[in-house]
């Protein structure tokens, strides 16, 4: 069967919402149904939510769908496993496992989190002590997590552990998928910067993981890791987003509406802030549309780096442009939220909580040795680990 065009796309949709009216059909009936049809991601494989479409059709079927009236998949609350889960199974899933995990995740029935950084690792995630090791046709899993963005909703996650320690740190790691409900698994609350409890530490003790549920050969999990990463990197550097969307869009509204706060200064900085959130968005656009020709890059690294910037200087500008509302907060309410809500908050919440964006999915620092090595080709950093078993390694 060929793949269809926008044209046999639009006739597709219009057809799902005649036998599924949004009016009448229950939210999860409806995006059940959307899967079913291959119109959840489009360039995926038929039977698993697509019809190996052109990834650049995406917007045919989201603009007929929403012009309806139907009901999104709230991509916000389920973004780990959009962005990061979907892509790492079906790339290195089992047809069991594709089968099994991608239609509840992509309608939302069941949240993904994601179990990689350590807080005896920090940003060298290759140095990961998290153990797992094979009993029969199960593996067991020893060690702590850390930063884990909504494990306290999560019922799966991706895992990666070390197997076998006397390999160097990079060859010696496995990737697996989680239950979060299985005995051993303890999440508790870290409480951040904005008084929230977003983030998560998740203590896996005997935790058995059946092989069954493996990505990936044994000892290969860093090269599976990396397609999770790229894709990460791109799902937060690269969103779709309008124009004035993101964190310019509240401050460029206080600039319009308040006009009493305006100086040539702050406007100076507001015009260059605006250019390069402008420029960034049109930057993703066209790294989205790479990514139809294949996997996703190290060019995701650099989308992601300078929204973690533009953010933390945006927010900035805008807390002095309010001047001492600006010292205000809204709420510091130990509260573990669903999602990240940056527009939906005060600017006070935003200039806090965008200190994070240069830390998770990536620090700065080690996204740059990312940027500079395999995107501008500059030499490695010189490293004296990389044919040491983990095991001999200092720490």
């Amino acid at each position: 069967m060929n793949a269809p065009d926008a044209a046999g796309l639009r006739r597709r949709a219009q057809e799902l919402l005649a036998a599924h009216p949004p009016a009448t059909t229950g939210r999860t009936d409806f995006l059940k149904a959307r899967f079913d049809a291959g119109l959840a991601w489009v360039h995926y494989p038929a039977g698993l939510g697509g019809l190996a479409a052109p990834r650049s059709l995406q917007p045919v079927v989201d603009a007929e769908l929403a012009a309806a009236g139907a009901p999104d998949n709230d991509p916000r609350r389920i973004g780990i496993g959009l962005g990061m889960a979907a892509p790492t199974i079906l790339g290195f899933g089992t047809d069991e496992q594709k089968q099994r995990f991608l239609r509840p995740l992509w309608v939302g029935e069941e949240v993904w989190c994601q179990l990689f950084s350590e807080p005896g690792a920090g940003s060298d995630l290759a140095a990961l002590g998290t153990r797992a090791v094979r009993d029969g046709e199960d593996w067991v899993v020893d060690g702590q997590k850390v930063w884990t963005s909504s494990a306290h909703l999560a019922r799966w996650a991706i895992l990666i552990a070390r197997t076998d320690p006397d390999l160097p740190k990079h060859r010696g790691i496995s990737y697996f998928i989680c239950d979060m409900t299985d005995p051993g698994v303890e999440v508790r609350p870290l409480r951040q910067i904005t008084g929230e409890a977003e983030f998560n530490e998740v203590f896996l003790t005997g935790v058995r993981i059946p092989d069954s549920r493996r990505l990936g050969p044994v000892g290969e999990g860093w090269k599976v890791a990396q397609t999770t990463l790229m894709n990460e990197r791109v799902s937060i550097g690269g969103a779709r987003i309008p124009r004035e969307g993101g964190m310019i869009g509240p401050v460029a509204r206080t600039w319009r509406e308040r006009p009493e706060l305006r100086t040539h200064d702050l406007h100076q900085r507001l015009l260059t802030f605006w250019v390069e959130a402008e420029v960034a968005r049109l930057t993703g656009t066209r790294l989205r549309q790479q990514l139809v020709a294949g996997q996703p890059g190290p060019e995701g690294s650099g989308m992601k780096l300078a929204f973690a910037r533009l953010n933390q200087e945006i927010s900035g500008l805008e807390v002095e442009l309010l001047g001492e509302e600006g010292l205000l907060y809204d709420d510091w309410t130990m509260r573990r939220p669903e999602l990240v809500d940056f527009t939906g908050r005060d600017a006070g919440y935003r200039y806090l909580r965008s200190k994070g964006n240069s830390i998770e999915g990536g620090t700065s620092e080690v996204l740059l040795n990312i940027v500079a090595e395999r995107v501008l080709g500059l030499p490695a950093e010189p490293r004296n680990d990389k044919d040491v078993a983990w095991k001999d390694l200092a720490r």
